[in-house]
């Protein structure tokens, strides 16, 4: 799937120095996942980080809409 990533998103992740590639392994392959009505919630720990990245599905699109650093 094609990922968009909102405005909001892309300046966390400029502020939290969190690349494309943790944000899509993130996607790929979370060490958990949680559903919340049509918002997906990943988790996953990439070194000493603990990523959160929410998400909605679009069609054949991911929408990023924000990328926390929780560690």
């Amino acid at each position: 799937m094609d990922i968009i990533v909102t405005k909001h998103a892309r300046e966390r992740m400029f502020e939290r120095s969190i690349s494309m590639e943790e944000l899509q392994n993130a996607i790929d392959l979370p060490d958990y996942t949680i559903a919340k009505d049509n918002l997906i919630e990943v988790y996953k720990k990439i070194k000493n980080r603990n990523l959160k990245i929410v998400y909605s599905k679009e069609g054949k699109f991911i929408k990023i809409i924000t990328v926390i650093d929780k560690s």
